[in-house]
């Protein structure tokens, strides 16, 4: 190894060293501060260079040496009354040497597992206030998702079975993991800003759990509380809206290679709901609320019912696509869309992906579920809402079925040549 790769490693590890160390200074009664940071993740680097030439033992000698420094230090404190019961700094300390050996092997993954340990450290008080908020139901529901995701998952097989030799068990379970985790980031985000957020986080929270249970709770407050109905609307809009960022989100992470051809016209329509949606929350920015608690969306059962309604709609696509073209294919979309968005975007994208369909078809076929969407959602504010909600609701989601239907007609006739 050249010398200035040495300096190079050192220097990284005195940087992440002062980093830590720096975060660590400020907590009272600390073993190890802003100077024994940097010497500790030094010392590392130093080890793991010298056992390159003289063995792996070094390494081990190292860490040992610092245990015994800490376990002197803390008893030495221990003696004077000062010992923090915690033992966070010195796990610190072991894992800053960690890093500093891991910067002569892989230079961004010290950096990268330093950055990790700086910011545990400095959001303690965060992470502490999010605990609190989770209960045991949903420590349960997190607990059901591990099992969905790392359990499950591995065992399935992954080839394909049934009609059109289509069902692939194992990525099927795939995107219900990626469906329920994008859902349970939103849980996990609404349980740690609560109410604080007012309208405007409420929705954007609402769309990445799930719009149609945003819509549904929303719809039935305002039976109760119709001076709020504005209020309740600006949430369902900017909740609708979100669901054409998701759908991109979820082109962009399980068919990227079709995501040139989708997402344009989706985008567009993401800036339509966009626009009407500021329109409605700038009318009603100086209402306040406390928006329902939702339903943990890493429960196993909703996990089921999404992968069996996902290989559903993957076996009717293709048959309605090998039947009846892209008439068949819209007349799914538009049926499966009235309730969920996911498995039509899904399906259509990754066949796109595989050269089974043509992008135009499928982002109409993606857009018009959508649309299918809104309407079903109306007819819910319509069906459990008040009116005064409804008035409000409905007049957003026809603007929204018209913008829809010019990007179809202006969009799909420019496609069509």
């Amino acid at each position: 190894m050249m010398f200035p790769d040495l300096v190079v490693q050192l220097g990284v590890a005195l940087a992440l060293g002062l980093l830590v160390g720096m975060q660590r200074e400020r907590t009272e009664g600390s073993v190890a501060g802003v100077r024994t940071f940097p010497l500790i993740a030094m010392f590392g680097t130093i080890c793991a260079r010298l056992s390159v030439d003289y063995g792996g033992w070094i390494v081990a000698s190292g860490l040992i040496a610092l245990a015994g420094f800490v376990i002197a230090a803390n008893f030495a404190r221990f003696r004077t009354g000062e010992l923090d019961p915690g033992t966070t700094t010195e796990m610190a300390t072991v894992v800053l040497y960690a890093v500093g050996a891991l910067a002569v092997l892989d230079l961004s993954a010290a950096v990268i597992v330093g950055g990790v340990v700086a910011l545990l450290l400095h959001h303690k008080p965060g992470m502490h206030r999010l605990v609190a908020a989770i209960g045991d139901r949903d420590i349960r529901a997190i607990m059901q998702f591990v099992l969905i995701s790392l359990v499950i998952l591995p065992v399935l097989p992954n080839r394909t079975f049934g009609p059109y030799d289509v069902l692939n068990p194992f990525k099927i379970w795939l995107m219900v993991v990626l469906i329920v985790g994008l859902s349970l980031c939103g849980y996990v985000a609404f349980k740690f800003v609560g109410g604080r957020g007012g309208a405007l986080i409420g929705g954007v929270l609402g769309g990445m759990i799930s719009s149609t249970a945003t819509t549904a709770s929303f719809s039935r407050l305002s039976k109760s509380s119709g001076e709020q109905a504005p209020l309740f609307a600006a949430v369902i809009g900017v909740a609708s809206t979100v669901v054409f960022a998701r759908v991109l989100v979820l082109i962009a992470a399980t068919a990227s290679a079709a995501f040139p051809g989708l997402a344009p016209p989706i985008a567009v329509m993401l800036g339509a709901m966009l626009l009407l949606s500021v329109v409605i929350y700038f009318m009603t920015r100086h209402r306040t609320m406390k928006p329902p608690e939702p339903d943990n969306p890493a429960e196993l059962k909703p996990a089921l019912i999404f992968g069996a309604l996902y290989a559903l709609v993957i076996l009717i696509v293709e048959i309605a696509r090998a039947q009846f073209g892209a008439a068949g294919l819209y007349t799914v979309a538009v049926i499966s869309g009235l309730t969920d968005m996911d498995a039509i975007t899904l399906s259509t994208s990754q066949l796109v992906a595989n050269g089974q369909l043509d992008s135009a078809t499928g982002w109409r076929a993606i857009l018009l579920a959508s649309l299918s969407n809104i309407f079903f959602k109306g007819t819910m504010v319509a069906a459990l809402g008040s009116r005064r909600l409804f008035a409000w609701v409905g007049s957003l989601f026809a603007m929204a079925l018209v913008a829809g239907g010019v990007i179809l007609w202006l969009w799909g006739g420019n496609s069509s040549h």
